[in-house]
């Protein structure tokens, strides 16, 4: 997963101000703040909402309904594991429990340590290979437990602390 720049202020607005004038510019700058600095601060939602002449309920609204918009720091890797009805009918519930044991994170959760984030998602869109886990943009079909093993193994690394 890329680095992200800490949030500022400045850095933010200077990104709403790359728009100024363009009508319907609250998603692409949602998604701009989001590819700088890797999730949306709740700083922006007053931000954002002067600039573009919108209520803060509007802003947050449009953050909260789009599930890839984040509203705190991602891990430098994260892990989403399928829970649509495809993938759960061949073990995804079981999946996601033991990911969260190896990874030592809850399912929803970002690590303490920054290493390492796991996601339920719904769908991924390989239903015939489920199921799926996508690590970063790496998309892996028909992943059991010990598969799950070795996709992790670096994470494994990560997460207690031997690499980086």
């Amino acid at each position: 997963m890329a680095d992200h720049a800490p949030w500022t202020r400045d850095k933010a607005l200077a990104i709403v101000e790359s728009y100024r004038g363009q009508r319907g510019s609250l998603l692409p700058i949602l998604h701009d703040l989001q590819h700088e600095f890797g999730f949306i601060d709740d700083q922006a939602v007053p931000l954002l909402a002067n600039a573009l002449n919108l209520s803060r309920a509007e802003v947050h609204g449009v953050i909260s309904f789009y599930h890839d918009f984040k509203r705190e720091p991602q891990g430098r890797t994260v892990v989403k594991v399928c829970r649509a009805e495809a993938c759960q009918a061949v073990g995804a519930d079981r999946l996601v429990e033991h990911a969260a044991r190896r990874l030592g994170v809850p399912l929803g959760g970002t690590r303490a340590d920054g290493a390492v984030t796991l996601e339920g998602v719904f769908c991924l869109g390989n239903c015939a290979l489920g199921p799926t886990v996508m690590i970063d943009d790496h998309l892996h079909g028909r992943v059991d437990a010990n598969r799950f093993d070795a996709l992790a193994a670096p994470l494994a690394a990560q997460v207690s602390g031997d690499a980086r």
